[in-house]
């Protein structure tokens, strides 16, 4: 059977740094070797935290990577636009915060009309030309398109017009509607306009599609019902993972430290859906010899000076790393009793939970007591959680984990057969048989393979 030649699009990609570059250089790592011959449209000169060429080492030499330019800002000059437009600031009080921001400046109104849905959208005309090329010189089988930033989606529509027989599958790392409006900090703009803008173009995308991945169950059943006119067998889902390739699993330490210190490490963005507060406050309220013994590491970008300034209320009880490169985040790990989860999101499950649970380390986390989080945290048996708004079931965990010295094998059984199905090879494979699946009856190689066996959860339909 001949390759599957695939069109991977993506706004971000090695050497660019950051999380959001983790799935698409996941699956051109282990494409190839499912027979799928891999081209991947990305940006030249992203908008990223930082660089981290070490994912770019291990592409395969016959995945064809385009690369165009794109008028996004540079990530600090981002920032500070967002703060802009958004009015976000540090506040100094808690009125302060809620206090209302007043008429928008004619700067704030002019870049929230025009950059729709995000600034990446600047992109949007060189990668509506540059993907029609590729379709057509490549001989492109199938594209997949990998979002946040969202405004990738807006090229599903361009490209069904003019091939409308194109296999073509939006992957959301991310939910859209649900999440950026009334958790996470993704939208650019607040405004009516934006939603209304938003809500019509992820319609149009979904229309053009031929099927939707999410990264969880949950958000597969969000989107899914918002769609109530497309078939349920259009919305499928393939969850992120880790690299066991990357992460080297320890167990547990369970001997005491020379200082007496319990090491609790944080990787990853402070943002939004992962912001601080409640577990500042916990933390405060722990008894004075109790916060002598715990060293909390945060290792990855501070998105708002707010958070930043609850941070450092901990004082000496608290370490602020900044981005390192992945693999020096990673190894990191081998070197804490706990890892730490935050996020008030019932519906995405960040990247760090996978890293953690390949790692072999026992997770404190402060989740959505509905959220996906918590249900694969206790199905894993990979830690112990409380609610992400109760500083009072924050503090119970913390007490818990000085009383446990270093968490004895005794009490921390993860389940790891459960984990090893969510190694990214695994999940890449499972990804790939998925495309074949789609393309097969346009490519006229035989039946299309049902997808119920393909998408899903690991544990439950490998």
């Amino acid at each position: 059977m001949s390759a599957l030649n695939v069109l991977l699009v993506t706004y971000a990609f090695p050497p660019a740094g950051g999380v959001n570059t983790l799935r698409a250089a996941s699956l051109a790592r282990y494409f190839p070797s499912e027979g799928i011959r891999l081209d991947i449209l990305t940006t030249r000169n992203p908008s990223s935290v930082g660089k981290d060429a070490s994912h770019l080492r291990e592409i395969p030499p016959e995945v064809t990577i385009h690369r165009t330019a794109t008028l996004d800002l540079p990530f600090g000059i981002k920032k500070r636009l967002k703060r802009l437009i958004t009015g976000s600031r540090p506040p100094s009080t808690h009125a302060a915060m809620n206090a209302p921001h007043g008429k928008p400046s004619f700067l704030k109104r002019f870049l929230q009309d025009f950059l729709l849905p995000d600034p990446q959208v600047t992109w949007l005309p060189v990668l509506r030309r540059a993907a029609r090329r590729i379709v057509k010189e490549r001989n492109i089988d199938l594209v997949l398109i990998t979002a946040a930033p969202f405004s990738v989606l807006l090229v599903a529509e361009k490209l069904r017009r003019e091939f409308p027989d194109l296999p073509i599958v939006l992957d959301f790392r991310d939910e859209w509607l649900s999440t950026s409006f009334d958790v996470a900090s993704f939208q650019f703009s607040g405004t009516e306009r934006y939603r209304n803008f938003a809500i019509q173009a992820e319609a149009k995308a979904v229309a053009s599609a031929t099927v939707v991945v999410s990264v969880t169950e949950a958000a597969r059943r969000e989107i899914c019902d918002r769609y109530s006119n497309q078939p349920e067998s259009k919305f499928l889902h393939i969850a992120n993972g880790f690299d066991a390739t990357r992460i080297s699993r320890s167990a547990p330490a369970h001997a005491v430290r020379r200082d007496g210190k319990i090491v609790v490490t944080y990787i990853g963005s402070v943002y939004a859906s992962t912001e601080p507060t409640m577990l500042v406050e916990a933390l405060k309220s722990l008894p004075a010899e109790m916060k002598s013994r715990f060293a909390i590491r945060f290792i990855g970008h501070i998105e708002e000076p707010r958070y930043l300034e609850a941070l450092l209320q901990l004082g000496d009880m608290v370490e602020l790393k900044g981005y390192l490169p992945q693999h020096e985040a990673l190894a990191a790990m081998s070197e804490t009793d706990y890892v730490l989860l935050v996020t008030h999101d019932r519906l995405n499950i960040s990247a760090k939970f996978y890293d953690y649970i390949g790692a072999g380390k026992p997770i404190l986390a402060c989740v959505h007591p509905q959220g996906d989080v918590r249900r694969l945290l206790e199905e894993l048996r990979a830690g112990w959680w409380a609610d992400s708004r109760d500083a009072g079931a924050i503090r119970q965990i913390f007490l818990d984990a000085a009383a446990r010295e270093n968490c004895p094998p005794s009490e921390f059984h993860p389940d790891l057969e459960k984990i090893a199905q969510y190694e990214r090879k695994v999940l890449a494979q499972r990804y790939a048989w998925l495309l074949h699946s789609i393309a097969a009856p346009q490519r006229k190689i035989g039946p299309a393979l049902p997808t119920a066996e393909l998408a899903g959860e690991p544990n439950r339909n490998a």
